[in-house]
C-alpha cells in the first residue's frame, strides 16, 4: 500500500493531546480524544491491508497476525517489563496486587474488560493504574479478531452489500453507545461494542476509496473544517462531557476527512512535514511511554502533576519513545529482525503469557510485601483503627460496628428489597424521622451518628446502597438495581412518615451526567413535604491515606493533611444544583486551602481515600452532620 505521510502526521495529532492531557497541560482537557483518531486511523489502515491482499489473493490469516503482532507485541512487552520493574521498586503491596491483576489482563487482551469492571478512565483510582492506557490496544486487539474474518467472508459478496454490512455494523455500534451514555457510561467508555463504530468509520472509508478526487482548494477547505472539529474536541471537551456516544462523532469525522481529502489539501501539506511525520513514527511507543511515567510522576509526589511535571513527563516520554521506537518497533516491524513466522508468533504468545503468569505471581504473594517490611505493621494498625471502638462523649460503639452491610448496606444484589426499619435504626430517640439515604459516602456516616447517638433528635435510618448515589433517574449498567433502590427510598418516606432526609453520595460521579439530575430528586422529594437536606462531596484523596501516611513518614515528614483532588468549586456547583435543599460542604467545614486532615489524634480518619473511619466517621459527625444538637 503506497505510504501517506499524512497519516503519520494524523497520528501526531492523536497522540500529542492525550500526553498533554495526561501530563496536566491546561486547556488540553479533551485530550482524551486522540484515542478516537487513532480508532479511526487504525480501522482505515487494517481494512485497506485485508482488502488489498484479498484483491490480489494473497490472503492470510496468519499473515495478516504476523503483522500485528510485529507491530504491536515488541514494543509492548518492551514497556510492560520497564513498567512492572518500575512498579515493584515503588509500589506498596496493595497497588502492586492491582497493577498484577492488569498484568493478567494486559496478557490476555483484555485490559478493556478488567478496567471496565474495576475503574472507570476518569475516576480517582484509574490516576495510579499504569496499565490503564492499555484498554484501548485491547479494542482494537478485540476487533482485529472479528475484522479479517468478515472481510473474508464478504469479500466475493456484492461490493454494495458489503459497504452495506459494514455500514450497518456501524449504525448498530453508534446506537449502542448513543444509549449507553446513560444506562452504562463505562462500559460504553471501555469495551469494543460501543467503540468498534469508531474503527468501522475507517473501514468504510478504506472501502469506498480513500482518498479525494476534489480539487485543491476544495480538498483544503474540507480539511481545515475537519481539523475545527478535532480541535474543538480537543479543547472543549472535560471529563465531564459524556463520552464517547455523539460527542465522538466530531474527532471521528474530522480524522476521516483529514484521510480523505489526504496530501492534496493545505492540512495534508502540514500534516506531511518532517516534525509532524516523525511523531507520528514514535507515536505507538509514545502513547505506550507516557501514561506508566504520568503515574509513577503521581504516586511518588502524590498531588496532581504541576507545570515542572508536566515538562518532565513529557520530555521523558519523547526520549523513552524515541529509543523505543529506533531499538525495538522498527528492527520488528521491517523485519531486520527476520525470525520464521512460526518462531515470532510463538514468541509472541509466550511474552504475552509470561506477562500473565508473573501476574498471577503478584496476586499470588499479596503485592510481595516483603519488599517494605514497615509497611505491614502499619496496615495492621489500620485495620484496628477501622473497626476500633469509637468514643464520644455520650455513648460507646462496640468493635466491629460497620455499615450493617446487608442489611442496611447493600451490594450487587436486590437484598435491599428486604430492607426492615426495625433493623437500620442508626438512633432510637423520640421525635421526627430521618432517613440516611445514598451510596457508601452516605453509609460512612452511619458510624458516627450511632457515636452521637445522644445528640441527635428524633430517629435516623440507614438506606444506602453501593455505587448507587441517591437520585432518582440515576442508571449504572454496574448496578442495575440502582433505579429500582433510589425509588424504594419513596416508598419508606411516605410509609415511615419521614420528615427529613439526608440526602449523600459520591457526587463527583453525577458530573459526565449532568449535576442537574439531583435537582429533580430534590424537587420530588420537596413534593412529598419533607425536609432535605444535601451533604455535599467529602474530601477523597489520591491515593489511600495509610499510603500518604507511610510515605511520608519513610520521607521523615510528619504532616497530617493532603490535598484533596476534588476541585476547588465542585461543592458550590453542587450546591447550586442542589436547588432549594439545604446543603452542607464537608470541604469546607474540614479543609483549608485545599488541604485536607487525613490523621487526627494519631488516628486515621479514614480508611482507603475518602471513606471515613469508623474514627473519623464520629469525629466528622459530630462537626458537621446536619442533625446533631450542637451546644455553642
Amino acid at each position: 500500500m503506497k505510504y501517506r505521510p499524512e497519516i503519520d502526521g494524523l497520528r501526531t495529532i492523536a497522540v500529542l493531546p492525550v500526553l498533554f492531557f495526561h501530563a496536566g497541560v491546561a486547556g488540553f482537557s479533551g485530550g482524551f480524544v486522540g484515542v478516537d483518531i487513532f480508532f479511526v486511523i487504525s480501522g482505515f489502515l487494517i481494512t485497506r491491508i485485508l482488502d488489498d491482499d484479498l484483491k490480489n489473493g494473497r490472503f492470510s490469516i496468519l499473515t495478516f497476525y504476523e503483522r500485528r503482532f510485529r507491530r504491536i507485541i515488541p514494543a509492548l512487552v518492551f514497556y510492560i517489563l520497564l513498567t512492572a520493574i518500575a512498579a515493584y521498586m515503588l509500589f506498596l503491596p496493595p497497588f502492586f496486587e492491582d497493577f498484577a491483576r492488569s498484568l493478567v489482563a494486559v496478557g490476555t487482551f483484555t485490559s478493556n474488560i478488567y478496567f471496565w469492571k474495576f475503574s472507570g478512565y476518569f475516576e480517582n483510582s484509574a490516576l495510579l493504574r499504569p496499565l490503564l492506557h492499555t484498554w484501548s490496544l485491547a479494542v482494537e486487539e478485540q476487533f482485529y479478531i472479528f475484522m479479517p474474518i468478515a472481510m473474508w467472508l464478504l469479500y466475493k459478496v456484492n461490493f454494495r452489500v458489503r459497504l452495506w454490512a459494514f455500514a450497518l455494523a456501524l449504525a448498530l455500534s453508534l446506537a449502542l453507545s448513543i444509549y449507553a451514555i446513560d444506562v452504562a457510561p463505562t462500559a460504553n467508555f471501555f469495551l469494543l461494542p460501543t467503540r468498534s463504530w469508531e474503527l468501522l468509520i475507517g473501514s468504510l472509508l478504506a472501502l469506498w476509496g480513500g482518498q479525494s478526487t476534489l480539487s485543491y482548494r476544495k480538498n483544503s477547505a474540507v480539511a481545515i473544517g475537519a481539523a475545527i472539529l478535532i480541535l474543538y474536541s480537543v479543547f472543549a471537551y472535560t471529563d465531564a462531557t459524556p463520552f464517547p456516544g455523539l460527542a465522538a462523532v466530531l474527532p471521528c469525522a474530522g480524522a476521516a476527512l483529514i484521510i480523505y481529502t489526504g496530501g492534496r489539501s493545505v492540512v495534508g501539506k502540514i500534516l506531511a512535514s518532517g516534525p509532524f511525520v516523525f511523531i507520528g513514527k514514535i507515536s505507538y511507543s509514545l502513547y505506550l511511554a507516557h501514561w506508566p511515567i504520568t503515574v509513577f510522576v503521581r504516586y511518588v509526589t502524590l498531588e496532581e502533576p504541576n507545570g515542572l511535571h508536566a515538562l518532565g513527563i513529557i520530555a521523558a516520554s519523547l526520549l523513552l519513545a524515541i529509543c523505543s521506537w529506533r531499538f525495538v518497533e522498527t528492527p520488528f516491524r521491517l523485519q531486520t529482525v527476520s525470525w520464521p513466522r512460526r518462531a515470532l508468533i510463538g514468541s509472541a504468545l509466550a511474552s504475552m503469557s509470561i506477562v500473565s503468569l508473573f501476574g498471577y505471581a503478584g496476586i499470588a504473594a499479596h503485592g510481595f510485601p516483603q519488599r517494605f517490611p514497615g509497611y505491614a505493621t502499619k496496615v495492621e494498625a489500620r485495620m484496628l483503627d477501622v473497626s476500633a471502638v469509637v468514643a464520644s462523649a455520650d455513648t460507646t460503639v462496640q468493635a466491629g460496628q460497620t455499615w450493617r452491610n446487608g442489611i442496611c448496606f447493600f451490594e450487587d444484589d436486590d437484598g435491599f428489597k428486604k430492607w426492615r426499619p426495625e433493623d437500620c435504626a442508626l438512633t432510637t430517640n423520640t421525635g421526627d424521622v430521618a432517613l440516611l439515604w445514598g451510596d457508601s459516602y452516605a453509609a460512612h456516616y452511619a458510624p458516627g451518628i450511632v457515636a452521637n447517638a445522644a445528640s441527635i433528635h428524633g430517629r435516623v435510618y440507614e438506606y444506602t446502597f453501593a455505587g448507587c448515589p441517591p437520585v432518582l433517574a440515576y442508571y449504572s449498567y454496574a448496578r442495575p438495581n440502582c433505579q429500582a433502590f433510589n425509588q424504594k427510598a419513596l416508598d419508606i418516606i411516605r410509609s415511615l412518615d419521614v420528615k427529613t432526609v439526608v440526602l449523600s453520595g459520591r457526587w463527583v460521579d453525577l458530573q459526565r451526567r449532568g449535576l442537574d439530575m439531583l435537582e429533580d430528586t430534590v424537587r420530588q422529594l420537596q413534593a412529598e413535604g419533607v425536609r432535605v437536606i444535601v451533604i455535599g462531596q467529602s474530601p477523597m484523596f489520591v491515593t489511600n491515606v495509610d499510603v500518604i501516611a507511610f510515605k511520608k513518614a519513610a520521607a521523615g515528614q510528619k504532616a497530617a493533611s493532603w490535598s484533596t483532588v476534588i476541585d476547588h468549586d465542585f461543592n458550590q456547583r453542587l450546591r447550586t444544583a442542589a436547588g432549594g435543599a439545604d446543603f452542607v460542604d464537608p470541604i469546607a467545614m474540614d479543609c483549608a486551602a485545599g488541604e485536607c486532615p487525613y490523621i487526627d489524634d494519631g488516628r486515621m480518619l479514614y480508611f482507603d481515600s475518602g471513606h471515613l473511619s469508623n474514627f473519623g466517621s464520629a469525629r466528622v459527625v459530630e462537626r458537621y452532620f446536619p442533625l446533631v444538637s450542637r451546644v455553642n
